[in-house]
């Protein structure tokens, strides 16, 4: 390859979702010399909130939440991969994907990022400390509550996780989020799901209210004050031996009601800039990052949580992760998928706080639900 060709990206600030962009942007360079990929990162927070237009115009490559699919396509700020890679790896892609996380990027007919990396909120704990509490683990809500009473659970509770939290109840209770186009959900619903996570947030810590569940993790990894958590987005990395000062062990969901626990889809795709100059070498990069050759070795070696499905089956990831993957696939296989209409953000970023500061004081859940549809209504105008 001729000339110097310079292209950079923007991903997440963790182990997780640094570290596999700059290695595999590493060995592109070593594979196609004369490339170079620069990747920075930014806060978790920031991930779900900032526009990914104004990202579009700074960078080549984002790595992006799936809700902002909307976003992307009415907008066009980033490329509908499916237009220019191969149909044999698109193919690929879609049937292994892990739940819907080849769906949560596709809209209108486009696929707008490769979901290189799947997640959704697990249950995590310390099987150290519950062995030597001669606890066992909850399988429903009312032994959740009762082990909640021990002051040793913990939960993420800044408003995007509370907001996540709200969607899981109100899914297990026997009715998706956002559903109708003039309420988030129904009053009964929302009520009951809104009565069922305050009691259980009366028994949590003060500090949860701060935590992402990163911070949950590592409270949960580093001495022996906490034991459980219920709901969080899972992370490999504290599965990993020498990762943390104690290993965790992570699970299927609790049942709230009668079915099984359906959690709340995460994980990140890659997109590329529409603006992008080099769009062939980015397409290139793109597909080595998603494919299930380095999703199941480099990508996952160097602290990623693979996308692929191949990776979640994969013997060699599992014994390196203590079987987070197989332990915790049927929990993605199940997960709900976000409402990924193009205004939808605007809800997402402004409807956690007003739950949180709920669970956090109490208050009156009737204004509460009102106050989220008036927002629904509103983001389903932009």
């Amino acid at each position: 390859m001729s000339g110097k060709i310079e292209l950079k990206g923007i991903t997440w600030d963790h182990s997780r979702g640094f570290n596999p962009m700059v290695c595999t942007a590493q060995r592109f360079s070593e594979l196609n010399p004369g490339v170079t990929i620069t990747w920075e990162k930014r806060s978790l927070q920031a991930f779900a909130d900032e526009p990914i237009d104004e990202l579009a115009k700074r960078y080549d490559f984002l790595v992006i939440d799936h809700p902002w699919a909307g976003f992307a396509a009415k907008n066009k700020v980033i490329l509908p991969l499916n237009r220019h890679l191969s149909k044999e790896f698109i193919a690929d892609q879609r049937q292994n994907s892990v739940g819907k996380s080849y769906e949560s990027y596709t809209y209108e007919g486009d696929l707008w990022a490769l979901p290189i990396d799947a997640a959704t909120p697990v249950a995590a704990s310390r099987p150290d400390l519950i062995k030597s509490y001669g606890l066992v683990l909850p399988t429903n809500y009312t032994e959740l509550l009762e082990l909640s009473k021990t002051g040793r659970v913990i939960m993420p509770g800044i408003p995007q996780d509370t907001l996540m939290n709200f969607y899981i109840f109100c899914c297990n209770l026997g009715e998706p989020v956002c559903q109708s186009d003039e309420q988030v959900v129904s009053k009964k619903i929302g009520i009951q799901a809104l009565l069922m996570l305050r009691e259980l947030a009366k028994n949590m810590p003060d500090e949860v209210w701060a935590w992402n569940p990163i911070k949950v993790y590592e409270a949960l990894s580093k001495g022996d004050k906490y034991l459980y958590s219920p709901w969080a987005y899972g992370y490999s990395n504290y599965c990993r031996k020498g990762y943390a000062d104690h290993t965790i062990e992570f699970h299927d969901l609790i049942k709230i009601g009668e079915s099984k626990g359906i959690s709340t889809l995460g994980g990140t795709g890659l997109a590329i800039s529409a603006q992008c100059n080099q769009v062939d070498i980015a397409l290139q990069y793109a597909e080595m990052v998603a494919s299930p050759q380095c999703q199941e070795s480099l990508y996952f070696e160097v602290g990623g949580q693979p996308g692929h499905r191949r990776a979640w089956l994969s013997d060699y990831t599992n014994q390196l992760s203590n079987n987070y993957f197989k332990n915790t696939l049927p929990t993605l296989d199940r997960a709900f998928l976000r409402p990924r209409y193009a205004g939808h953000m605007y809800f997402q970023d402004r409807a956690g706080a007003p739950i949180r500061e709920y669970l956090m004081k109490g208050g009156n859940e009737e204004v509460l639900l009102q106050e989220l549809n008036d927002l629904y209504l509103t983001s389903k105008k932009i």
